[in-house]
């Protein structure tokens, strides 16, 4: 009996796998966690704890190039090329700047150009009531982080 092999079929289920979900369904998936936190307060704590989830960014990421202008705390954004999309890692000194850029990454992260350029940040940001939440420096941070994102993606 013939059996038909499959070649590389390993590198096809790792790049399946590596796919990250529709930016809209990322996006719903916020939604629908930061409605179940209520008050502001929730969650703010729970964009603190998002934070907390980010890998240490190395050190040779810590430079002046990689640092975000206009933020309240110092915070770095290191991007990065896998294939045709764009990987973001990144870091702050401040939880709360932490936390947001971690749910900045969780929806940007592992994106095409296209993915991120097409993607309207401020509507989702509000939907979120992220914004309004913040003071008005940390909110100009938040946008000058979504602001170097789309650099990235603009550079291609």
């Amino acid at each position: 009996m013939d059996r038909a092999v499959v070649v590389n079929a390993r590198s096809a289920y790792l790049a399946a796998m590596s796919t990250p979900p529709p930016i809209d369904a990322v996006l719903a998936e916020l939604v629908e966690e930061f409605d179940l936190l209520g008050d502001w307060e929730g969650r703010i704590e729970y964009v603190i704890d998002l934070g907390k989830d980010l890998e240490p960014l190395p050190e040779a990421d810590r430079i002046e190039a990689n640092k975000v202008p206009g933020c309240a705390a110092q915070v770095w954004l290191a991007s990065g090329r896998e294939g045709d999309r764009l990987t973001f890692r990144a870091d702050s000194d401040s939880a709360l700047s932490k936390g947001n850029i971690a749910l900045l990454l969780r929806l940007y992260s592992n994106r095409t150009p296209e993915e991120i350029l097409g993607f309207d940040a401020r509507a989702a940001l509000d939907r979120l009531g992220l914004p309004s939440a913040l003071t008005r420096q940390r909110a100009n941070g938040l946008n000058s982080m979504v602001g170097r994102i789309r650099d990235a993606a603009a550079a291609g």
